[in-house]
């Protein structure tokens, strides 16, 4: 590459980002600073910089919105019990059943993305009163992580609700601001693929990485407070299901997951399953939780945009095509691996996708790749190093449930494990899918 291209304030401000974030700046800094310099190489105002990244932050504004109403959400479902009642029902179900307490973690992580939209704030409720039952079982955690992380990521790539409803949905923007046109509800037709890849490395993990058994001291778990709850269904506990379904159903209807989220908040403290007067603790509750990931998209966006003001795209692009010889399969590995390095310094697939498609869009056009196959590639790119991300949702939040008795490291037994069978899994369906599609 020459000198111009080695100032390209694309590639400076990119490598800078992951730089920052491998080195634990907090990735909100590391994106402002990053989006600051790509603007200053360029040749910007410093005011017209600001401008353009305030300006760019508003395109992610449905998606903190929706993030931050969810988390409200995740919260109301802790106040009314019904996270507990659900766990101690689990370890009455399924005796001596290991796969199907597998089984039934997996299932319960999906629905926690789409179904009823919690997140990873259902892991450390029900999680940690199950470790007795896991422990006497002999299952090896790591399997249970896999699991986890099964359900927290493989949802929003492959299923449009819930969160996959936000994935899908800034894809198909970003896709479509960059040159290539696709509908949020095409999105799916694709990225099935991507799902099918996942569910490959979680049968690798359960059936055969993590299948002999691995024993845990059975220690004590300060849950004496929830001991003394009941386990049976009350009032409370129907109201927050029906509001879950109220949320899927409005959500499914009008295409608008903050309107979904807002209706099952309606639901819940109009049928008064939280005092209203609990209001403004569960709403507060809810911005803590999922807060900061609702910034980390908004300013996410604006690093974007100040990238697509630069001008520098289009050099870029150029430079790097003829490195790629002009081959597809060589073009979707770089692209891939580039997104496994930036999403595993970040820690966040959603925030990786403005970063991701203002690089990578071009390209795939200039090399004649199909519409598929560009959705599977910036998709795969976008979700890879989520699974296996110290800075993680996908990560933290297994290990915040399965270390509740303080026998599961983070590294060793859930960001390793999720890295090696996922993001494996993902490479290889996605290059599989440039030359089927």
């Amino acid at each position: 590459m020459d000198w111009q291209i080695l100032t390209n304030p694309i590639l400076v401000s990119v490598i800078l980002l992951c730089v920052l974030c491998l080195c634990r700046i907090n990735v909100l800094l590391a994106l402002f600073i990053s989006a600051v310099v790509a603007g200053l190489i360029a040749g910007m105002p410093v005011n017209e910089i600001m401008s353009t990244f305030i300006t760019g932050m508003g395109g992610n504004s449905e998606t903190a919105l929706s993030y931050i109403l969810l988390g409200a959400f995740a919260a109301a479902m802790t106040h009314t019990g019904l996270a507990f009642v659900l766990s101690k029902r689990i370890s009455l179900l399924i005796k001596s059943n290991a796969l199907l307490l597998i089984g039934i973690i997996t299932i319960m992580a999906v629905m926690s993305q789409n179904l009823i939209p919690v997140h990873i704030a259902f892991i450390p409720i029900i999680i940690p009163p199950l470790l007795h039952v896991m422990n006497r079982l002999k299952i090896d955690r790591r399997a249970i992580a896999c699991a986890l992380a099964f359900g927290l990521k493989a949802p929003y790539i492959a299923i449009p609700a819930g969160f996959g409803l936000i994935f899908q949905g800034l894809l198909a923007d970003n896709l479509t601001m960059n040159g290539v046109t696709v509908a949020k509800m095409d999105i799916w037709k694709s990225t099935w693929f991507l799902g099918l890849a996942m569910v490959v490395g979680l049968l690798i993990a359960v059936f055969v990485s993590y299948r002999k058994p691995r024993v845990y001291e059975d220690l004590k778990i300060n849950t004496e407070a929830c001991e003394r709850r009941s386990i049976r269904f009350n009032r409370n506990h129907y109201i927050t299901l029906l509001a879950a379904f109220a949320t899927l159903g409005v959500q499914l209807w009008t295409g608008s997951l903050p309107l979904g989220a807002l209706v099952g908040l309606c639901v819940i403290f109009g049928a008064q399953a939280i005092d209203h007067d609990k209001m403004d603790k569960v709403i507060n509750e809810g911005v803590g939780l999922m807060g900061y990931v609702a910034f980390v998209m908004l300013v996410a966006a604006g690093f974007a945009m100040v990238l697509n003001s630069t001008g520098g795209i289009e050099e870029l692009v150029n430079a790097l095509v003829p490195l790629m010889m002009g081959n597809k399969l060589i073009a979707a590995a770089i692209m891939l691996l580039i997104g496994l390095f930036i999403t595993i310094g970040i820690g966040t697939s959603f925030g990786t996708i403005p970063i991701l498609a203002v690089l990578f869009v071009p390209i795939c056009v200039k090399l004649g790749f199909s519409v598929p196959a560009t959705v599977i590639v910036m998709a795969a790119a976008a979700a890879l190093g989520d699974a296996g991300s110290p800075a993680s949702d996908t990560t933290l939040g297994p290990t915040a449930g399965l270390n509740a008795d303080g026998q599961h490291d983070h590294i060793q037994d859930t960001c390793i494990p999720t890295f090696l069978h996922y993001n494996i899994a993902l490479i290889v369906f996605a290059l599989l899918a440039v030359l089927i599609f």
